[in-house]
């Protein structure tokens, strides 16, 4: 299994080219010490693995979250609490972390996403040259769904037997499948990330 890029590639490097233009120090202009911003990030306490120092000098980030010591269902409560009950996760369109929720979703209400993520699902079945970070090819073939077949023939309408069969359910196996998994997506932290699970004396991951 090979490690996704997609954090790196279309989230860390445009914040930071961004984060550049507005110090007023674009690449490769020199940050002079000293000069730098502070980024709060949306980590909550159910996913402190996922809370990472920034790794430039001019980026410090903050976990709001995790000072106030919010879950995720705190946060829940809180949208509720001003009439946003119904913010859904963050995510990238093309995630393949999705739940048949979240396919629905996106099929049910944006029909030019999901041609966007038929087309994203097809495109991607054979991979590339450079499939992976270290230039091999991708073995066998990808797909979006869990399922292992095109997007547009996926079963997101219901969870089948041999879906349930397949993931050998235990206690909330059926909820991950139906709704994905329970973490959202931050610009510094995709889903699929989570190298350690162990947090030191700051909330920060180790």
């Amino acid at each position: 299994m090979t490690r996704r890029q997609c954090t790196g590639e279309y989230k860390v490097k445009p914040i930071k080219k961004k984060v550049r233009e507005l110090l007023g120090y674009p690449y490769p202009v020199r940050i002079p010490k000293g000069v730098f911003v502070e980024q709060w990030v949306g980590i909550s306490t159910d996913e402190f693995h996922r809370a990472k120092d920034a790794d430039v000098k001019y980026m410090r980030n903050r976990h709001p979250l995790l000072d106030m010591s919010w879950s995720r269902a705190d946060c829940v409560r809180y949208l509720t609490s001003l009439g946003l009950a119904d913010t859904p996760k963050s995510s990238c369109l093309g995630c393949p972390f999705h739940g048949n929720a979240q396919w629905r979703h996106i099929r049910d209400t944006s029909p030019s996403e999901w041609a966007n993520v038929v087309e994203f699902d097809a495109a991607i079945r054979q991979g590339n040259a450079r499939a992976n970070a270290s230039g091999s090819r991708l073995l066998g073939e990808a797909f979006l769904h869990r399922s292992r077949v095109p997007l547009s023939e996926a079963p997101i309408d219901h969870v089948t037997a041999a879906e349930r069969a397949a993931l050998q359910p235990e206690l909330g196996d059926a909820d991950v499948l139906e709704n994905g998994v329970e973490d959202g997506c931050s610009p510094w932290a995709c889903r699929g990330d989570a190298d350690a699970l162990t947090q030191d004396d700051f909330g920060l991951a180790t």
